[in-house]
């Protein structure tokens, strides 16, 4: 599927989701969402124009067991006192598998940032909108990262990942954005 209409795309904070995976004692997983993710997705003609700024509220963090969720917001794992919010920015798409698109942008989160490809699908825009509302557009990406690369999860990377290379982690995220109008 082609990318939306050229223009910019505010992401609605009610509709959208982060969503992860994270390996634990090797062979088990441990899901979990962000509630808080924010931001403005800009389609353009040219794939290289494309551009994504999204935040994410790391204090958001729920896997249904507030205990786990202190944990991952502790010095071990997130530390939210010192490094609140997540962020991935990139510029420029290109075509992958399929109806897939790539970017190659920067996440950053614990005080580390690292390119991050993100695989990611244009789901379409809402049918039959009222004529007084904007466009909405909806994605669907996926990304792997390594926590150790962020300085995160040192227990279970030492006793229990080992020197694995392979991601982790498994990050999802489902968006819906509104069409911004352009300035006048």
């Amino acid at each position: 599927m082609a990318l939306p209409a050229p223009g910019s795309y505010k992401v609605d904070t009610v509709h959208s989701f982060a969503y992860f995976g994270a390996r634990h004692h090797v062979v088990g997983l441990v899901r979990g969402r962000f509630e808080k993710i924010a931001g403005t997705i800009n389609a353009a003609r040219d794939p290289a124009e494309c551009s994504v700024d999204i935040t994410i509220d790391i204090s958001s963090i729920s896997t249904q067991n507030t205990e786990r969720d202190k944990d991952l917001q502790g010095p071990d794992y997130f530390d939210v006192k010192k490094f609140p919010m997540m962020t991935y920015q990139g510029r420029g798409v290109r075509r992958g598998p399929g109806d897939t698109w790539i970017m190659d942008g920067s996440l950053t989160m614990h005080g580390v940032t690292k390119v991050v490809p993100l695989t990611f699908t244009f789901k379409g825009l809402f049918p039959n909108m009222p004529a007084a509302n904007p466009a909405r557009a909806a994605f669907h990406g996926t990304a792997g990262v390594k926590r150790a690369e962020f300085g995160m999860g040192a227990r279970d990377n030492l006793d229990e990942l080992g020197s694995s290379t392979a991601p982790d982690v498994e990050i999802e995220i489902d968006v819906e954005a509104d069409a911004v109008a352009a300035a006048k």
